[in-house]
């Protein structure tokens, strides 16, 4: 099955369909952060990076879970064909291409840890991936936000993990190799920054 937006949207909408909660409108915002930014990144499609976007935290689908929904999303990803959704359905969780780095905990069987451990340290990030990274610490269920208020919101749900604030430097480091692509901030892609974030 050949994936547009269109198709993404309505796969999220089922989903939601089977698992309500705040994932959705938070997968929402994600897909529109990704297309906002890259409609100004040359060689990038906005298309392609919204729907992407929209499918990042698919596997949620399956209920609630920790990190088990990054293997149920690449599942149903790979099903369907979809082969870099499925890529980021897992990559989006590891700005830092190491297992090790989890903030989550793994609710899954030991083959299934195996192979995610091996796709991570195997898998070839691209300018789609990262910008998924990237947008999922812009995006709450209520809107778009500036990065240091979705860092607090993640830490306060799982905690403080040894590789939290390494995270965070990584995370900085993928904003600033965007906003160098389109000179200039890229809070000026989002609409409602400032007051979602401070209210």
């Amino acid at each position: 099955m050949n994936l547009d937006c269109k198709i993404a949207e309505s796969e999220l909408k089922k989903a939601e369909e089977s698992n309500p909660g705040p994932w959705a409108d938070h997968s929402r915002y994600v897909a529109l952060a990704c297309r906002n930014i890259a409609q100004h990144c040359k060689g990038m499609s906005a298309e392609e990076a919204y729907t992407l976007g929209l499918l990042h935290d698919i596997g949620r689908y399956a209920g609630v879970s920790s990190e088990k929904h990054l293997i149920d999303g690449y599942r149903y990803c790979i099903e369907r064909g979809w082969e870099k959704a499925a890529q980021i359905c897992i990559s989006h969780a590891f700005m830092i291409q190491d297992i090790h780095t989890s903030i989550g905990t793994f609710d899954v069987c030991d083959e299934d840890y195996e192979f995610m451990e091996r796709f991570i340290k195997d898998a070839v990030y691209d300018d789609y991936d990262r910008l998924v990274q990237l947008c999922d610490a812009l995006a709450l269920p209520t809107g778009f936000c500036m990065l240091e208020k979705r860092f607090v919101d993640v830490t306060i749900r799982y905690g403080v993990h040894p590789s939290t604030v390494d995270r965070w430097k990584k995370i900085l480091e993928i904003k600033d190799l965007f906003e160098k692509r389109i000179g200039y901030s890229i809070y000026n892609l989002l609409p409602g920054v400032i007051e979602n974030s401070f209210s």
